[in-house]
């Protein structure tokens, strides 16, 4: 809960910062994938809902502000935000060099680990070299523009067939 008042205030003064620069804060675009579920889904009925959802509506409200959830696909959701689409995301983004360069980001407000699944036995330990061994030749499904993505790219073994998809 500690990590969630520091979230709304550096978001908060952020915002207050940039106003000083003439931005209309009184609706805030914030940009969402919204086909991650817990974090963001989409409902039958088109509404957006989740963790991120909610978290996203917390701090609008406590900047007494509009908000206004524009959905993006997960491959296009830093360019949207660079194209000045909507004003930040909130979404379950893992913090990478790469990324950094691009856009800025606050403290983590939640931590999720990855897991990687693959036959029992295929592998002892989870290294780069049994990670080549265990997925040499095989099909491998991943979200594509995420850091598992770049991982089992980066660490693949020979002939390993790499599907990704965006949800």
């Amino acid at each position: 809960m500690k990590r969630f008042f520091i979230l709304v205030s550096v978001f908060a003064l952020v915002c207050a910062a940039a106003s000083v620069q003439a931005k209309d804060w009184k609706t805030i675009r914030i940009g969402v994938e919204g086909a991650y579920p817990p974090f963001s889904s989409t409902t039958p009925d088109g509404k957006l809902e989740g963790f991120d959802i909610d978290i996203a509506e917390a701090l609008v409200k406590a900047m007494s502000a509009e908000i206004k959830l524009v959905p993006q696909d997960w491959d296009g959701i830093i360019p949207a935000l660079l194209a000045r689409k909507y004003d930040a995301i909130i979404a379950s983004m893992s913090i990478t060099e790469e990324r950094k360069k691009k856009v800025a980001f606050t403290n983590k407000y939640y931590q999720t680990p990855a897991k990687f699944v693959c036959k029992k036995g295929a592998m002892k330990d989870f290294t780069r070299a049994e990670v080549a061994q265990a997925t040499a030749g095989k099909k491998i499904g991943v979200q594509r523009a995420t850091i598992h993505d770049s991982f089992i790219t980066d660490n693949g073994g020979k002939g390993v067939v790499i599907k990704s998809w965006v949800k």
